[in-house]
């Protein structure tokens, strides 16, 4: 019994252990995305801080490179957990394999000794000679083979258990190395976090100084945002005006007898064709998994009624998300589609609108558009750059979506990063 709850447990062991590798090499993969994300963020704010006037959008950068090293900090805290259950589960194996190694070595030495013994006392041939009858004789041939082949396989098991036990040894003394070694890249972590949070207390020390000015340009920004959002609504319900104009001609066509109808075509919903119902289905079964509108890049404003980030009192709204990234990235459709309009913001920012059945994306604040209305898109086709701010430095794309003309959190439909 006791023999079997050990096997039991040694096979519960190993699987658990190669469901700890896998986490591993999981957590692995990510600890690499997190820190190729800092660099990165590193990189926008270095640019920023060259060209920024106003030291809020230096805090926002900051404020993303705090929550990555946090996120790095987790990750590796994780990693050292699940060494150490690893490290446990050798340290059991090898527990066990020490047990039956002692127990297969007190056997074996028995056995060498009654063996001696016996051969002293008489020799094999007297042994087998001394039966009674040839198949008395015969048995104890065999029973001597039997004998010889068990004393031998018990020698083999002893030099397997014995190598099993030094790999495990050995396996133990690197998983120690590594988690020293985590361990302080952890604590180097934590140091370097809170040198950023002390710079960053810093920075929003200088900014409370010009508390008035910030809070000038931030309603500033809200009114043309405003602007532009209306700009947008206006040609999104022209869009559905459009289609639902073109919907009831062709209707008209296939039943030419029918009284054509004298309600007004609406501009708030779209009423779809076969191909819009799947197109808009196929959007709607992406929710989540949506690839990004640009490949780099972190949310630096989220969607709806925020406070602002350095005056809670000061609400910012938002109908959709901004995403900073990197100069001279370029802006990609997020799903397959049609291009409704590209739409002229100022002489230097310019705007594009792709429809999927009743669902719409725009893509905001682009220097070059690669598109015109009425082309069909693929899924991360490059339909224009992302514009830079001489001003600021940032390049930063807003990006929207809706159905119909309702504004959705765009963040629920991008994946996860």
């Amino acid at each position: 019994m006791p023999k079997f709850l050990l096997s039991l447990i040694f096979i519960c062991a190993t699987t658990f252990m190669w469901a700890q590798d896998s986490q591993q090499e999981k957590l692995e993969q990510r600890k690499a995305q997190i820190q190729q994300e800092i660099r990165d963020n590193e990189k926008m704010l270095q640019s920023v801080k060259k060209k920024e006037k106003s030291a809020v959008n230096v805090y926002l950068i900051q404020s993303n490179k705090i929550k990555l090293k946090e996120k790095l900090i987790t990750t590796t805290a994780k990693q050292e957990k699940l060494l150490s259950n690893d490290m446990y589960i050798n340290q059991v194996k090898v527990n066990k394999l020490k047990k039956e190694l002692e127990v297969l070595k007190t056997d074996y030495s028995k056995m060498i000794l009654k063996s001696y013994k016996s051969r002293s006392e008489q020799s094999r041939a007297m042994f087998i000679l001394s039966s009674e009858s040839f198949l008395q004789a015969y048995k104890r041939a065999q029973y001597l083979k039997q004998y010889t082949n068990f004393r031998k396989n018990q020698g083999l098991e002893i030099q397997s258990k014995t190598a099993q036990l030094e790999d495990y040894n050995a396996r133990l003394n690197g998983q120690r190395i590594v988690k020293k070694k985590i361990i302080a890249e952890n604590e180097k972590e934590k140091q370097s976090l809170e040198t950023e949070k002390k710079e960053q207390q810093k920075l929003v020390n200088s900014i409370k100084k010009d508390k008035n000015k910030i809070i000038a340009d931030t309603r500033s920004k809200q009114q043309e945002a405003k602007r532009i959002d209306r700009q947008i609504d206006r040609l999104i319900r022209e869009a559905i005006a459009e289609a639902n104009r073109k919907a009831a001609l062709e209707r008209a066509k296939e039943n030419p007898g029918s009284t054509p109808s004298k309600t007004p075509v609406s501009s708030s919903k779209i009423a779809l064709t076969p191909e819009g119902k799947i197109l808009a289905a196929d959007f709607k079964a992406n929710r989540g998994k949506l690839p990004w509108p640009v490949e780099k890049g972190f949310i630096s404003l989220g969607y709806g009624d925020q406070p602002h980030p350095l005056y809670p009192t000061l609400t910012v709204h938002n109908s959709g998300v901004e995403i900073t990234t990197e100069q001279g990235a370029s802006a990609r459709a997020v799903f397959e589609g049609v291009v409704s309009s590209v739409i002229v913001l100022s002489p230097i920012n310019r705007a594009v609108m792709i429809q999927h059945g009743d669902y719409f994306t725009v893509y905001q604040n682009l220097s070059q558009v690669f598109v015109e209305k009425g082309d069909k898109v693929n899924v991360k086709q490059s339909i224009g750059k992302v514009r830079t701010s001489g001003d600021t430095g940032k390049t930063i794309i807003k990006f929207l979506i809706l159905q119909n003309t309702s504004n959705n959190n765009p963040e629920g439909w991008l994946q996860n990063r």
